[in-house]
């Protein structure tokens, strides 16, 4: 089955110079264990990882390290790259083995790595600055999302209080009240010299949370 390589040139606006860097990021090694794209996608991952980073730092720059991270993995993780993949129809141009030439249905794992080796592809082909405009063309919506990632409160205590005081916080699950399909968890939070600071929640994770944000106000009254 031929495949038509202008129709994903439109979709990403770019032509290649090189057609050949192309087809061999979208090469699985099942369909040509020589000549395909796990070296491009090695390199495709770096690139994402820089070009990403370094929009983080310009849209955040006075965010912690942590949640930078934290928005960060979010971003550039597989299922963040099958997300891209499949809005331009990634999977169509993917060559895979198939000794009876149908339609078959290829694993996630594939299209989001050729994902990260069409953008090394993009970056021996075009460099750089193209390839960074492309990047963040197709993660525009990711990226703005991310402005509105809710801020995990257990990380930030814990950064606060390792800056603070050196030491983690400490927590204990005071109680586990109620029946078995409606449970409450009762947790404590507590910092060198304090008190613990209670909160309730649905699970041990959501009381932990809760009782982070009670002691992270406290904090920011003193």
């Amino acid at each position: 089955m031929k495949i038509n390589y202008q129709n994903l040139e439109k979709k990403i606006n770019l032509k290649f110079k090189n057609r050949n860097l192309l087809t061999k990021s979208l090469t699985h090694k099942s369909f040509n264990p020589e000549e395909n794209n796990e070296k491009i996608e090695f390199l495709g991952d770096r690139v994402l990882g820089l070009v990403i980073a370094k929009k983080l730092l310009e849209i955040y720059p006075n965010e912690s390290e942590g949640i930078l991270d934290k928005k960060f993995a979010s971003l550039v993780n597989k299922k963040t790259c099958l997300e891209i993949a499949k809005k331009i129809n990634l999977a169509n141009y993917i060559k895979t083995f198939n000794p009876n030439n149908k339609k078959i249905k290829i694993e996630d794992k594939i299209i989001s790595d050729s994902c990260e080796a069409l953008i090394g592809a993009i970056y021996l082909d075009k460099g750089f600055n193209f390839v960074e405009k492309t990047i963040l063309t197709l993660w525009k919506n990711h990226i703005d999302k991310s402005v509105i990632t809710e801020i995990d409160a257990k990380t930030k205590l814990q950064e606060t209080t390792l800056k603070k005081f050196k030491k983690l916080p400490l927590y204990k699950l005071i109680s586990n009240t109620g029946p078995r399909h409606k449970p409450i968890f009762k947790v404590g939070v507590k910092l060198p010299n304090t008190k613990y600071f209670i909160a309730t929640g649905k699970s041990k994770k959501d009381a932990e949370q809760n009782a982070a944000i009670e002691c992270l106000k406290n904090l920011n009254k003193s």
